[in-house]
């Protein structure tokens, strides 16, 4: 027996912190300022309202009183009304439902529509639900077939092991091996596309009601009938299965239906940081219990739970609305991305309204992008700073309790927290708080609670502590607004000593001080105003020296203008009497500033001048902070952030910089700036230590005006030890100043020492980006290298690109949940491409005007879905197109895409906008490069390793163009241009690290060529010879469009007038049994007419008794013609061939069709069909049948019960272009093989193969 342990007490409290931030002594004085009265909307992946410790508040009401899908994730189309006919009801999957009696339906009429259950399901779960699918319905039913389809085949093969095979039993043979083959092959390439439900909607009444049907068997009595969840509350799991908590809204009056789950776990655990409660384990509370929730899906479940414009915009429009009813008083996005820049944009400008208009509280996590400056994510950096935002901190407590380490370490940041300032200078973070918990997920988890952590868990922790403030402010009728509430937070927050500003802001969270601080400062005269900050000539939210220092004197406007919340509501007195005298003070000497400012309603300027000739190498962080001379004990009333990056400037002659002995802590971090020499292009930072007890943090960064933070950087967790140097390669950009930030992991426990140095390398074109045309010739670029690198130059082409211009394009209103307050109607503009595979490949669409902008785009969405040529949803994408892209078989796609937006004359100017489809080459394309041009002339001696030793001479390289094998047009997809990477260097760490983009525009390959002469045809023709030829051959093209009366006519006058036109045959029929409407055999009864099969037959017997066989054989089967007219008997020949083989095959069919609906016995004359088509065609090669083959292929194997066979064959027609007919046909055979796993996953899957309708964006 082990050893009893002395503590059994688990430090419960450190699985949802609350001790830190003074939430457990705030609630013990104060216990109903538990949040109680006050509604947090959480923008997130959405919240499972049966998760626990979100059913009720403290004070017994519903906890999630409001449920959103934002993202359109959930919507389906019920436009479609039907009567039930004597209780049934026929739904848009053909099911026939019976209406139970008990549903209160007072007009009689129902909405239906379909909702794939894998758009509603997170990854996660899909996972799972496809795993229990495949291990319940399909391994065992396969693992039988195949084992009998093996047994069938080794029992034929021992017969007749010792036998030539009979040309029966070869077909015996094929048939039995064709079996086995589908079987592995349906194996290798099973797809679970999920389950379709229908969707029955009516009003009963009082309010919308709908039953999403999930039953195997059609009983609706089984299905849960759920109201409008605004109005009921009511939810209920997808499946017993699932577990998938769902509930619905409706839009439009009835035509579309919400289906509201949830994307991901995220969002469940936020609202549970948030506000979760739990009546039976207190201690398991969130920090705000009493308070109730809206949740607001922002997240995509399409997009694996990515945020979309639509969503954002269309939670800002809820929470507007909101604010009549439910009156939203705290909003938590635990959501974001890194914007190019932040002082335009659509999403901004709405933030801002919804705080300085609306005055809702809006707290946001920082990202989790650090330990590098500037990196913080948008939405908490956007401008006018209405968000408060917060930067992720682990206390002691929370490593022993959640993360169950050995030993407690100083409370800190989390290295990976992101920093400040922002890209405008902006603080960046405000405040920080408790950035992990172990709390409640959704039940389709099957768990009870997990460990996540971020800047996600330490945003909802602090709009818990806001409504534990504005519960108690409320309770106690003092006014507020959401400038006294982060002015309280900063001002009262527990600064950590020791780190840094960016990473912390104001410091830890402290409830009880900012309850105070707002209890004694209610009714100052700031209240209600923001104080709008704006530096420089580019107006940023506050001063940030990062870029190469040419003086050491720099001066700065200054401006700061007040204003009022809901600035149009306010009484002019209110304004005319506000007036602040301000102290400003700063607590560094490089800052020079005015001492004091009289501030009215009106902007006000000033000066102040930073002296970094003193400074050393290194961060440097003040404040200019401005007091109130009447109470200088409430703290700044507002503050201008300054950060100055003091940069190194290399002298070492091998630019090498060296680092030793440094001593790591956990959770240390050194920074070192670096002004990168202007020819540098790559730097290699090499690790050494003699410990074991590394794992590093390397970060390194630069920052490109007008890009986001993650443009220039490198973040890798580096593992350190004693037995081998660590090496870490990253591309660099001259003139700027490099950001390389080494930490010791915050959990890494022990202490370590390490060396390190940073060396810089260059080899730099004089061409950032190589665009290169084919048609130009060799294509010259330019070099040079820092300290005299070894150039190998190395072009890889790697996608083919193709320009699709819109086929369709119409704008239209959105429905009224796309109205912003008042009246403000959003259009969406759809454009529509085409484009047609000719073999499989990967493709990733992307409309480059919109592309790697949601925050900062002046449109709010951009969401493409991809269809195949039946309506089936192949995949979709948003503003990122790098993280989408879809593998595609050959055939017909459209892209169908949205584009939003309040001004209808934005939509009209990009309504031709084109789309960029990258497509994947299956192989690297190189391109050849060498050092003259005579040689990339004449394909000469390629460029090896050339050595530059002096590192100021210019090396030229010529890259010479595609060659046409390597690229060819025809066997390949279609394509514009040409994309991949360049890289110069010979170094390994170059190669991998200074690669340059290069783009080679393809010659147009839609220009038709001219047909050439063969030298003899015109002169052996009169003209009149060509126009009767030109007639006879339209005659014979229209002959097959024509009804059969007129098509009849026609063809009696053109056997009559072209009795050796072997085509007219053919075109007359395609109009008697037309190939695109070609029936496929059915077990069923099938019926046809007699007489056109019979007429088909006669022709086809007609046809190919005017041919002769032996001469087409004897054509194919001749290698060399010498002849002086041997193009031209090929043309005949070949056409010939092609008619005769269409004929047998026709008659083939026609002979099937008659035996398989009269049953009387041809099956002899099939047979010699049969035997003449194998003259000419290999029965079992699939891939060289013309239609007509394949056809008569098919209806063979049909007749011969060769069921095998004429799986594969019908496959292989459904591979080439699938049809609901085809896979109707597939689950038929499989049937009748007792392949009834098979027939069910296929029948299971149509609905989602070939849907009637494009789905709703």
């Amino acid at each position: 027996m082990g050893e009893i342990p002395s503590n059994s007490e688990f430090p419960v409290w450190g699985l949802l912190p609350k001790k830190e931030t003074g939430v457990t002594s705030f609630l013990s004085k104060y216990p109903n300022f538990d949040g109680r009265g006050t509604v947090i909307a959480i923008l997130d992946s959405g919240i499972d309202p049966g998760a626990p410790g979100l059913k009720v508040t403290s004070d017994g009401k519903i906890k999630v009183i409001e449920r959103f899908d934002c993202s359109g994730c959930g919507d389906v189309n019920t436009s479609t009304i039907v009567t039930p006919k004597e209780d049934f009801i026929t739904t848009l999957t053909g099911k026939k439902l019976k209406i139970p009696s008990t549903w209160k339906n007072p007009e009689g009429t129902f909405r239906l529509g379909v909702k794939h259950a894998f758009d509603l399901y997170p990854d996660r779960l899909k996972d799972r639900m496809k795993s229990e699918y495949k291990k319940k319905y399909w391994d065992e039913g396969h693992r039988r077939a195949i084992s009998d389809a093996s047994r069938e085949v080794a029992e034929f093969d021992s017969k007749h092991s010792n036998t030539t095979l009979s040309d029966v039993e070869k077909i015996e043979k094929e048939n039995l091996d064709a079996k086995l083959d589908i079987l592995n092959n349906l194996e290798k390439k099973f797809s679970d596309v999920g389950p379709v439900y229908d969707c029955i909607l009516f009003h009963d009444g009082e309010k919308w009601v709908c039953c999403v049907d999930t039953t195997m068997d059609g009983d609706l009595t089984k299905c849960h009938l759920l109201g409008e969840y605004s109005i009921t509350h009511d939810y209920a799991p997808l499946t017993k299965q699932d577990k998938l908590n769902f509930s619905i809204n409706v839009h439009d009056n009835g035509n579309v239906l919400e289906l509201v789950g949830v994307c991901s776990s995220h969002g469940t655990h936020v609202a549970s940081i948030a506000a979760g409660y739990f009546p039976d384990s207190p201690q398991e509370n969130g920090v705000a219990p009493g308070a109730q929730i809206v949740s607001l899906t922002i997240g995509d479940g399409r997009l694996g739970s990515m945020e979309t414009g639509t969503a954002l915009i269309r939670a800002m429009i809820k929470i507007t609305e909101l604010k009549k009813t439910a009156n939203v008083h705290v909003i938590n996005m635990s959501y974001g991305e890194h914007a190019h820049w932040v002082d335009a944009g659509r999403v901004g400008d709405l933030v801002n309204e919804i705080v300085n208009k609306y005055g809702v509280i809006w707290v946001s996590s920082a990202g989790n992008n650090g330990p590098a400056l500037g990196t913080i994510s948008t939405p908490s950096d956007i401008n006018n700073e209405p968000i408060i935002s917060v930067g992720a901190y682990v206390s002691p407590e929370m490593m022993v309790a959640e993360y169950a380490m050995r030993q407690k370490l100083p409370g800190a940041p989390y290295t990976w927290s992101s920093r400040g300032p922002t890209i405008d200078g902006g603080i960046g973070v405000h405040v920080c708080a408790p950035g992990g918990a172990i709390t409640s997920v959704p039940n389709f988890t099957l768990r009870y609670s997990q460990l996540m952590n971020g800047t996600s868990m330490a945003s909802p922790h602090a709009a818990g502590v806001v409504c534990l403030l504005l519960s108690g402010l409320m309770q106690q009728n003092l006014s507020y607004s959401p400038y006294i509430i982060r002015r309280a937070l900063e001002n009262s927050s527990n600064f950590i000593e020791g780190v840094e500003i960016p990473a912390q802001g104001s410091g830890l969270i402290q409830v009880e001080k900012a309850f105070d601080y707002l209890i004694n400062y209610s009714n100052v005269q700031e209240r209600d105003v923001r104080f709008q900050i704006q530096c420089g000539s580019a107006n940023s939210k506050g001063i940030y020296l990062r870029s190469k220092l040419h003086t050491n004197l720099h001066t700065f406007k200054v401006s700061v203008e007040p204003n009022f919340l809901d600035s149009d509501n306010v009484e002019a007195e209110i304004k005319i009497k506000f007036n602040m005298k301000l102290v400003l003070t700063c607590n560094t000497e490089y800052v020079n500033c005015p001492s004091h400012l009289d501030l009215s309603n009106v902007s006000r300027m000033f000066a102040i001048k930073i002296d970094t000739s003193y400074l050393s190498e290194g961060l440097h962080c003040t404040f200019i902070n401005a007091y109130d001379v009447n109470c200088i004990e409430k703290g700044p009333v507002f503050k201008v952030p300054i950060t100055v990056i003091q940069p190194r400037e290399l002298t070492e002659s091998k630019f090498q910089i060296n680092y030793s002995k440094a001593n790591f802590k956990p959770n240390t971090i050194k920074r070192h700036y670096y002004v990168v020499p202007n020819m540098a292009t790559w730097a290699v930072l090499r690790l050494a230590s003699d410990e074991d007890s590394g794992r590093f943090v390397v970060h390194t960064l630069q920052a490109i005006p007008r890009q986001h933070c993650k443009a220039l950087e490198t973040n890798k967790t580096v593992a350190v030890t004693s037995k081998a140097d660590s090496f870490l390669s990253f591309p660099v950009k001259g003139d700027l100043v490099l950001e390389v930030v080494i930490a010791k992991y915050w959990a890494n426990i022990g202490d370590a020492n390490l060396d390190y140095s940073i060396s810089f390398h260059g080899v730099k074109p004089n061409q950032p980006e190589v665009i290169m045309h084919s048609a130009e010739g060799i294509h010259t670029v330019e070099v040079k290298t820092l300290r005299g690198e070894e150039i190998a130059p190395s072009i890889n082409l790697k996608n083919s690109v193709q320009i699709l211009k819109p086929t369709e394009g119409k704008i239209a209103p959105l429905s009224s949940r796309d109205v912003i307050p008042p009246c403000r109607q959003i259009y969406e503009l759809v454009l529509v491409y085409s484009f047609t595979l000719s073999k499989q490949c990967e493709v990733s669409p992307n409309l480059a005007l919109l592309s790697d902008m949601l925050y900062e785009s002046e449109y709010e969405s951009q969401f493409w879905l991809l269809y195949d040529a039946n309506k089936q949803l192949m995949g979709c994408g948003d503003a990122y197109p790098s993280k989408y892209s879809v593998k595609l078989e050959k055939g017909d796609y459209s892209i169908r895409l949205q584009v939003r937006h309040d001004r209808k004359d934005y939509l009209e100017k990009i309504n031709e906008a084109p789309m960029l489809l990258h497509q994947k080459l299956a192989n690297n394309i190189p391109l050849d490069v060498y050092l003259s041009y005579s040689q990339a002339l004449v394909g000469g001696k390629k460029a090896g390793v050339t050595h530059n030793c002096n590192p100021y001479v210019v090396i030229p390289l010529y890259i010479s163009p595609l060659s046409p094998d390597k690229f060819p047009v025809k066997s390949n997809n279609p394509a514009h241009y040409l994309t991949g990477t360049i890289s110069y260097a010979k170094d390994d760490y170059g190669k991998k690290s200074d690669t340059y983009p290069i783009k080679y525009i393809l010659t147009d390959v839609n220009v038709k060529k001219t047909p050439q002469s063969n030298g003899n045809s015109s002169s052996e023709k009169t003209k009149q010879d060509e126009y009767n030829e030109a007639v006879r051959d339209l005659k014979t093209q229209w002959l097959s469009k024509l009804d059969i009366s007129n098509a009849e006519t026609l063809y009696e006058e053109l056997t009559k007038e072209y009795p050796d036109h072997v085509l007219v045959h053919s075109a007359y029929l395609q109009v008697l049994d037309p190939l695109d409407k070609r029936v496929l055999p059915s077990l069923k009864k099938q019926t046809c007419s007699v007489d056109d099969l019979n007429k088909v037959v006669s022709i086809c017997n007609k046809v190919t008794e005017s041919l002769n066989e032996e001469s087409i054989l004897a054509f194919i089967a001749t290698k060399t013609d010498l002849r002086p007219d041997a193009t031209k008997i090929k043309n005949t020949m070949e056409q010939q061939k092609n008619v005769y083989l269409e004929c047998l095959s026709r008659k083939g069919i026609a002979l099937c069709r008659l035996l398989n609906s009269e049953e009387n016995g041809k099956l002899d004359e099939i047979s010699n069909v049969w035997k003449s088509l194998v003259k000419f065609v290999d029965p079992s090669d699939a891939k060289v049948f013309t239609t007509h083959v394949l056809y008569f292929t098919i209806w063979h194997a049909f007749v011969n019960k060769h069921y095998g066979r004429l799986l594969k064959f019908v496959i292989k027609m459904q591979e080439d272009k699938p049809s609901e007919e085809g896979e109707k046909r597939i689950i038929e055979y499989c049937e009748k093989l007792n392949w009834n796993h098979v027939a069910q996953h296929l029948q299971r899957s149509l609905p989602s193969k070939f849907p009637s309708a494009f789905k709703p964006f």
